[in-house]
């Protein structure tokens, strides 16, 4: 680390955490680029979302409901709960920060598995506790071996399901026994980013547990499914006990007003909502055979993404897929970061995305 005795000091251990860097949107040819870096919704926002952000426009000047009551009235109907268990955030890599904030200190501990979402490593070390790296087993999580990892000083255990960027799940029965092995002081946190793309039976997301216990919260997002990626919005089902402590440490105007009309309006959209997951039901067993007819492995995900593995060497390797690609308009993932040199995240695009990344894919490999 560089001196810094001239200058403001850092907490201990903030100048360790690697900055999380998305996914990139350019290309390097001409004409029309498919991004399938981020997983967004190729099918974008509800017209009634976007009729109610731009009905925000004349009340601008004005701060936002503090609570988002409209996002939490509106998803309470839809699911059946409680609306004061749900914080809402910023998307929900705010509440990931939040809940790290608010239950992590120095000397702690907080699992997470070796390919998890990138963000939990970095609001782990942010509020100095120590990052916990469990193994998967054929890239999904092994709730043995986080089992396995927990100590006197396990306070937290971030599962993604399904994990980002693997496309993985475990099935509620191994989320349940899970649960079950932990203490009633270590809050397990569960990012059910991609649930609703989820068609298997033996899956919950989460609400089912958060609502029979005090240390399991769910957190959602409505980047993905919803289209809402820009507006940043993200909510949170919480014990009692868990949405206070949110509700204490988290911005009193944390999501911003068109946000929270856009994410009302989208919830009570169920029509565009299953139209999006249809697409991606299409286009996700498309796009995995036909990759998979070019000699390549596919990691079978239930997400709106695949995990796409190349050769380590010679000329076919991930990087160079990836170089090919972006000359040809179609941007997709390293995964580098997440431990998966050897593999490309792809996200399920329209179908005109789709199209390009298979004949770009097909040339690369015919080449």
């Amino acid at each position: 680390m560089s001196d810094t005795t001239d200058m403001p000091r850092p907490r201990d251990g903030i100048l360790d955490i690697a900055a999380y860097v998305p996914g990139k949107s350019g290309g390097s040819g001409q004409g029309k680029v498919h991004k399938l870096s981020s997983n967004e919704s190729p099918l974008g926002p509800s017209p009634a979302a976007m009729q109610a952000y731009a009905a925000c426009a004349q009340d601008l000047a004005m701060y936002p409901d503090g609570g988002s009551g409209a996002v939490r009235e509106a998803l309470a109907e839809t699911y059946g709960i409680n609306p004061a268990n749900i914080v809402c955030g910023a998307g929900s890599d705010e509440l990931l920060q939040l809940l790290a904030s608010g239950y992590l200190q120095p000397g702690d501990e907080a699992i997470h598995t070796e390919h998890g979402f990138l963000v939990y490593l970095i609001v782990i070390r942010a509020n100095g506790a120590t990052p916990v790296v469990v193994a998967e087993s054929d890239l999904t999580a092994d709730i043995d071996a986080i089992l396995g990892a927990v100590t006197p000083r396990t306070r937290m255990v971030f599962l993604a399901n399904p994990n980002n960027p693997t496309g993985t799940y475990v099935s509620f029965d191994e989320v349940k026994r899970l649960h079950a092995g932990l203490p009633a002081d270590c809050l397990l946190v569960l990012d059910a980013a991609y649930a609703e793309y989820v068609r298997r039976n033996d899956y919950e997301a989460g609400l089912e547990l958060v609502s029979t216990s005090k240390n399991v919260v769910m957190t959602r997002t409505f980047s993905k499914a919803y289209g809402l990626a820009g507006l940043r919005l993200g909510w949170a089902y919480c014990p009692a006990n868990v949405a206070d402590v949110l509700n204490r440490i988290r911005g009193p105007f944390n999501v911003a007003m068109p946000a929270i009309a856009a994410g009302a309006a989208a919830i009570r959209d169920a029509g565009h909502l299953a139209k999006a997951v249809e697409h991606n039901d299409i286009w996700l067993p498309k796009v995995t055979a036909a990759v998979e007819a070019m000699g390549l492995k596919v990691t079978p995900s239930v997400g709106n993404f695949v995990l796409v593995h190349f050769p380590s060497d010679g000329s076919k390797t991930a990087a160079e897929a990836d170089g090919f690609l972006a000359s040809n308009n179609v941007i997709v993932r390293r995964m580098d970061a997440y431990g998966l040199p050897g593999a490309l995240r792809v996200s399920i695009g329209d179908e005109a995305g789709c199209g390009a990344f298979i004949d770009a894919l097909q040339s690369f490999m015919a080449d």
